[in-house]
Parts: structure tokens; C-alpha cells; sequence
């Protein structure tokens, strides 16, 4: 029943996901939150090595300001290809820091 409703709300318990850029494994969790199709990993799944702070914001109505990140793996930058809501608005306090993928970067779930 709870994997049942956690399922419901787009919380993945024990379903690994995965994202993957230029072969090397950026992020991998089986506590990721399905959020608008984008699965957001906890900040503790990221390897930070792989990210850089970026200037980068944009804003959206219900989830607040994001922020960005720009992934480096072996030489090659992808700007902006990561993002998070460092402080959400209430109807997405959920994924608050967590990181969601785009820009080429594969997210696969087990």
C-alpha cells in the first residue's frame, strides 16, 4: 500500500534512477521525486564533482525561483543542464534542493 501511494504523489521508494552524461553517472537515487515528468534526485545523490555553480534563474508560478547548475565531465560543459529550487514556494517545499536533469543528460529508472 505505501509503495502504492508513494507512487501516487511521484515519490519512486527503491526504484533506482540514474542520470547519465558522456558516459559518467551524475546522479543515482532510489528516492527521487517525479515532479512534471522531471525525476529530482536529493541532493546527497548528486556527485558533486560533475557541477558548477551558475548565474543562471528562472522563475516558474507554483514552484518558485530555480537555479542552476553547469555539468563538466572529461573537458566538455553543458550550461544550465542541471537545476534545483534552493528555497520553493509551499506547493513544491517537496523536492526543496533537490536536482533535476535536461540538456542531453539520460535519466533512467530501474
Amino acid at each position: 500500500m505505501f509503495l502504492k501511494l508513494a507512487s501516487l504523489l511521484g515519490i519512486y521508494m527503491g526504484i533506482m534512477a540514474k542520470a547519465m552524461w558522456e558516459g559518467s553517472v551524475l546522479a543515482e537515487s532510489d528516492k527521487t521525486i517525479e515532479v512534471e515528468g522531471n525525476q529530482y534526485f536529493p541532493p546527497e545523490a548528486i556527485r558533486k564533482e560533475f557541477f558548477k555553480a551558475s548565474e543562471a534563474h528562472t522563475e516558474c508560478p507554483w514552484k518558485g525561483t530555480a537555479s542552476y547548475y553547469d555539468v563538466e565531465v572529461k573537458g566538455k560543459r553543458n550550461a544550465g543542464a542541471a537545476w534545483f529550487y534552493p528555497e520553493p514556494k509551499n506547493a513544491a517545499k517537496q523536492i526543496k534542493g533537490y536536482v533535476a536533469f535536461w540538456k542531453g543528460v539520460s535519466v533512467e529508472k530501474d
